[in-house]
């Protein structure tokens, strides 16, 4: 996505004209986010930095999606999920696991590591190489899995 700005003005836009009050609330939530960075640091953000405050916002949903379940509240991990699936819709998508998994083998291969001591060497290019299209706890796990697998 080229204009991640110009994205979220135009879902705001059709969120309004469609009276999708929802909708509205979020994509409004995500521009005040980046509203907030922009002031803080004085300057206007490019595509590539309001990418990063989506995705930001994304894992904090994911980490609130986690907690709620754990302590048994249904209801706000529901509300979660339906604010992270608007967030992730201006997002690019997310690479599975098996994706991870072969990017993951090619730098296991590159870097020559035999067992999770190597893991540090690992995650650096590796979280270069999937950075923005995958979340970096599913890469940790990835790791995790075929080094000690």
């Amino acid at each position: 996505m080229d204009d991640p700005k110009g994205a979220l003005n135009a879902a705001l836009k059709a969120a309004m004209q469609a009276k999708d009050n929802a909708r509205r609330d979020v994509i409004r939530l995500l521009q005040s986010a980046v509203k907030q960075v922009e002031i803080d640091t004085r300057k206007e953000l490019s595509g590539e930095d309001v990418m990063a405050i989506l995705q930001k916002e994304a894992k904090k949903r994911r980490e609130s999606i986690d907690e709620a379940v754990k302590v048994g509240r249904a209801e706000i991990a529901e509300s979660e999920r339906a604010e992270l699936a608007i967030i992730e819709e201006f997002l690019p998508r997310q690479l599975s696991y098996d994706e991870v998994k072969v990017i993951a083998q090619e730098v296991i291969a590159q870097v020559g590591a035999t067992s999770s001591k190597d893991t540090p060497r690992i995650m650096g290019p590796l979280m270069a190489r999937v950075k923005g299209i995958a979340d970096g706890r599913m890469v940790n796990q990835v790791v995790k899995d075929l080094l000690n697998g």
